[in-house]
């Protein structure tokens, strides 16, 4: 009987043992196990002989022909295929090679989908070491996330040169209204407008008191789609950039009265001390970009 304050003795299992009646149950042969291990076929002999020992059972049968787990030998297989792999996990590890570089990628909501995701996704696939975090969301909280070391690479919206970048494209703006139920002309007009410090909020609210019209805030989101279906549906216009106007929205040009709003620009910002794989991504950003809308 063992006394509480008593350990029985533990069994230790090497894998090197462990990695022999797995070699041998896979090969079917001592012959075959004993080429693939570079061994003699003795020497695993041997070693299959000391596990059994170990375990207190048998576990291979050895036919004329073939040699086969028995029942408890199919158990300890599965364990030990799991300690082996493990094992290779841990060397992998500790060598470097399998640790994934992260790359903390930021971008507007509405660079979070379409060419941009196809992108990112052929990215993953051929970089399989990479683990990528892609954030989306307003161009400021984007840019605050980046300044505190929390995003490597960001694509934001920003004031034409109000911030040095790798590289900037302009960023057309559009006024939009509801096609089926517009809303320029109600007094005071409705605004569907980003939160408070979202770009566009303040340029809207300008452009509308420069022309002596009232106005009030009648939606506001945080989402894109969120502004997009807003002003689909008749709840107030709104300032978008080009990329974002639906087959829903009416285009109000010169004849609204509404100032054109310029200045704004997409800025790809990212740290001087990057990792290869890091300035790949930021190319495959640059030439998407360049060649035309996300």
């Amino acid at each position: 009987m063992v006394r509480p304050s008593e350990k029985p003795n533990r069994v230790h299992y090497e894998l090197d043992l462990l990695r022999a009646l797995v070699t041998v149950a896979d090969c079917g042969s001592f012959t075959v196990a004993a080429a693939r291990l570079h061994s003699t076929q003795s020497t695993v002999s041997q070693k299959l002989r000391r596990l059994e020992d170990l375990a207190g059972h048998r576990l291979l049968d050895r036919g004329v022909r073939d040699v086969r787990p028995t029942d408890i030998g199919e158990t300890v297989l599965g364990y030990a295929r799991r300690m082996l792999a493990l094992n290779e996990q841990l060397g992998e590890l500790l060598s470097g090679e399998g640790v994934a570089t992260v790359i903390r990628l930021g971008v507007p909501e509405d660079f979070a989908a379409g060419r941009t995701t196809g992108m990112l996704a052929e990215f993953s696939r051929t970089h399989p070491q990479v683990k990528l975090e892609v954030s989306s969301g307003l161009s400021r909280a984007l840019t605050e996330a980046y300044d505190r070391g929390e995003l490597d690479v960001i694509l934001v919206k920003q004031r034409r040169g109000s911030r040095e970048a790798v590289a900037c494209w302009p960023e057309p703006m559009c006024w939009v209204d509801s096609i089926s139920t517009p809303s320029l002309l109600l007094n005071p007009v409705p605004l569907v407008a980003f939160p408070p410090r979202g770009m566009y909020r303040e340029d809207m609210i300008d452009a509308i008191e420069a022309l002596g019209r009232r106005w009030r805030i009648s939606f506001t989101s945080s989402s894109l789609g969120g502004i997009q279906s807003a002003v689909a549906d008749g709840l107030g216009i709104s300032l978008l950039p080009a990329r974002a106007v639906t087959a829903a929205h009416k285009v109000l040009g010169q004849e609204s009265g509404l100032p054109p709003i310029e200045g704004v620009e997409l800025a790809l910002l990212h740290r001087a001390a990057l990792d290869p794989q890091a300035r790949a991504l930021a190319g495959l950003l640059i030439r998407m970009l360049e060649q035309g809308a996300a």
